[in-house]
């Protein structure tokens, strides 16, 4: 059977990029996105719609005859905070929704969980696959009931539902959209801007980090390998690097941009202080062969690369 593949969130961070490469390995007729945001740049087959509304993603399943879902569609950390009503809607709502249509209609399901599932009581290095889960968020809370809620669907019903936990992603393809990490992404605009930069962290904060080509082929590595080997049911613990803001900035100056860094912490500083400095995902490298391709260094270039390009397109 061809794959028809439904990302949901699929104007977002990870799904703006996601959805590309989906559609080189797949075709580009056989994606649909589903988000509920105008959808200004999208040239391919667009629905425009909540998650957290069932039947519009019963009536998508059925139309274009869905064989696998991304679901991406959630609240982020700091957004979540502000609303957490919402973000218990959208991420654990939504994500029921999901499953109840591939349990129905027998469909492959990729859910992304976080870093944020961990919480103070969880060692801070190397953090361990199987660990203490209590987060201090309510992004966390959703990405933990997620886990449980993915391992429930697949044991009970046989829901064929992977999973991997995000650590923060660095990409530049777009802005900064309401979570912790998000100072590794705005760093590099204003490092090549103003050559200023007022981070909301400390500066020896550390914090596993992604570069969005890794999370990318971690998603569709997970997808693509048969089900006997997915040992993991709530989700696999996956590594690139860790850093700090310190870090980043000298790896920053290091490539001939002058940038100077102040520090002015607010709400983020105490939820990254609950979340790890590094991850063990060796399980994930022996279930699936996982292996990232980025490291510190090398998402600097791609990223000064990428933002420089991204303003002069402004100008």
């Amino acid at each position: 059977m061809k794959k028809k593949i439904l990302v949901t969130g699929g104007l977002g961070q990870v799904g703006s990029e996601l959805v590309p490469a989906l559609e080189k390995k797949y075709g580009k007729n056989s994606v649909i996105i589903l988000d509920k945001k105008e959808n200004l740049v999208y040239k391919g087959l667009y629905v425009k719609g909540d998650v957290v509304n069932k039947k519009l993603i019963e009536d998508t399943v059925k139309k274009y005859k869905i064989t696998e879902i991304y679901h991406l569609a959630s609240l982020l950390s700091v957004t979540g905070e502000q609303n957490p009503e919402l973000a218990w809607s959208v991420n654990i709502e939504g994500l029921r929704n999901i499953l109840e249509c591939a349990r129905i209609y027998n469909l492959k399901v990729f859910w992304p969980s976080s870093i944020a599932v961990f919480g103070m009581t969880t060692p801070q290095d190397e953090t361990p696959q199987k660990t203490i889960l209590e987060p201090t968020t309510i992004y966390g809370v959703t990405k933990v009931s997620g886990e449980l809620l993915c391992q429930y669907y697949f044991k009970k019903y046989k829901v064929d539902v992977r999973s991997v936990r995000y650590p923060g992603i660095i990409s530049w393809k777009t802005l900064p959209g309401g979570g912790t990490t998000d100072y590794a992404i705005d760093i590099f605009w204003h490092a090549l801007s103003t050559g200023n930069y007022t981070c909301f962290l400390n500066k020896n904060t550390a914090l596993p980090m992604m570069y969005i080509d890794d999370a990318i082929k971690a998603t569709i590595d997970i997808m693509g390998v048969d089900a006997k080997k997915i040992t993991i049911r709530t989700s696999y613990n996956i590594s690139s690097f860790s850093c700090t803001p310190e870090l980043l900035a000298t790896a920053i100056r290091k490539q001939n941009i002058p940038l100077k860094m102040k520090h002015a912490t607010d709400i983020r500083q105490s939820i990254a202080d609950s979340w790890p400095n590094s991850i063990d995902d060796r399980q994930a490298k022996k279930d699936w062969k996982w292996k990232p391709v980025f490291d510190i260094k090398k998402t600097v270039k791609e990223m000064l690369s990428g933002v420089t390009k991204m303003q002069s397109n402004k100008n």
